[in-house]
């Protein structure tokens, strides 16, 4: 993540940005009371902009101001560019995130060079993944690993940040995003505006992206379609949220809507699981498919025991504990805790500092 050095640098991130947005240069302009013409030359590079432009710009398009001021990591910079012409929800979508994940880096790489949050080595498996099969076997392996067997995880976010990768929840559309930067720090984000199964089964799929290689390194699908690879990654993510043993001993579609509940997954990867081990045949499969179960349904199975995961925690467990460290140490303002926590506490929730207390 190194520094950007020019200023046409900064006007192709608040170019990508905009166009992220959904925003026209028109439309840019007018939330910053700015003529089209003073967007376009920012984004030529031809105007430079100041401290408090740049904060209206990163205010205006919804990403961090740092975003700004470094250059994209190589792995998102090599991944299909947006254009006026040819941006789609989902690419604005995806754009969107990565630029979330990018500053998710640089808030995980903060904490560690304070020294409050400890350095975690990224889990990789070793040599090529290129078969489902095996990918199953590697999911296995992390939950024997974390002693797990075949039991529920708990929280998901908890077992990620063990694998070595630090997960944030954001308020941001789509599924999520992760990257692996210089080899020695795993990122990932995964959006809140999902299923709480789905959101599970994203942050699962992104772990795999981890543990199996990313689709820009040369672990796995270098000989393999995009399409391939992400099978794979799929088949990993499954079976980590619900081991295939387990649904081998389903009877019938009320045993699988309590399997459902129990490990909290969506009802296709429920499915997908019940295919695989035989339990319905494909034509079942597709009528059970119709009848996705209620909520009502899912909480009455597991006797409406509270289910959160992914939700209310934004953060993990000891990054929240390293921010805290930080304050604590002086080493952080409020504001920047409150930042660094994504939502998960206000100014008012934070305790005074040591050096500000007031004698009784």
């Amino acid at each position: 993540m190194t520094e950007v050095r020019g200023w046409s640098q900064v006007g192709e991130r608040v170019r990508d940005a905009r166009i992220g947005a959904g925003l026209s240069q028109a439309e840019l302009g007018a939330a910053l009371m700015l003529d089209r013409t003073m967007i376009a030359k920012i984004e030529a590079g031809t105007r430079k902009v100041d401290a408090l432009e740049l904060t209206r710009l990163a205010a205006a398009l919804d990403v961090p101001l740092d975003y700004f001021l470094h250059t994209a990591p190589a792995v998102l910079s090599r991944r299909a560019e947006l254009s006026e012409d040819t941006a789609t929800d989902a690419g604005r979508q995806a754009y969107r995130l990565e630029a979330r994940l990018e500053a998710w880096a640089r808030d995980v790489r903060q904490l560690i060079d304070l020294g409050t949050l400890a350095p975690r080595e990224p889990y990789r498996c070793r040599g090529a993944v290129a078969a489902e099969d095996d990918a199953r076997r590697v999911a296995l392996q992390i939950r024997r690993d974390a002693g797990l067997a075949l039991d529920p995880i708990e929280t998901l976010m908890d077992l990620c940040e063990r694998q070595g990768q630090f997960v944030l929840v954001t308020d941001l559309r789509g599924d999520g995003a992760s990257m692996v930067v210089d080899d020695e720090l795993a990122v990932a984000v995964v959006s809140s505006f999902t299923d709480p199964g789905r959101r599970r089964a994203t942050a699962a799929h992104e772990l795999g992206h981890m543990v199996l290689g990313d689709p820009y390194s040369n672990d796995i699908g270098v000989h393999a379609s995009l399409r391939d690879r992400e099978a794979v990654v799929d088949a990993f993510a499954a079976e980590l949220l619900l081991p295939s043993d387990v649904v081998a001993t389903a009877n019938g579609r009320q045993d699988l809507v309590e399997l459902a509940a129990r490990y909290r997954t969506s009802w296709s990867l429920a499915i997908r699981q019940a295919q695989l081990v035989e339990v319905v045949d494909a034509a079942e499969g597709r009528l059970w498919r119709q009848r996705t179960p209620t909520k009502a349904e899912l909480m009455d199975a597991v006797g409406w025991a509270p289910q959160p995961d992914l939700d209310a925690i934004r953060v993990p467990r000891d990054y929240a504990k390293a921010v805290m460290e930080a304050y604590k140490r002086n080493l952080l303002t409020s504001s920047r805790v409150v930042e660094l926590m994504h939502g998960q506490v206000v100014e008012n929730d934070l305790p005074i500092p040591p050096d500000d207390d007031v004698a009784p």
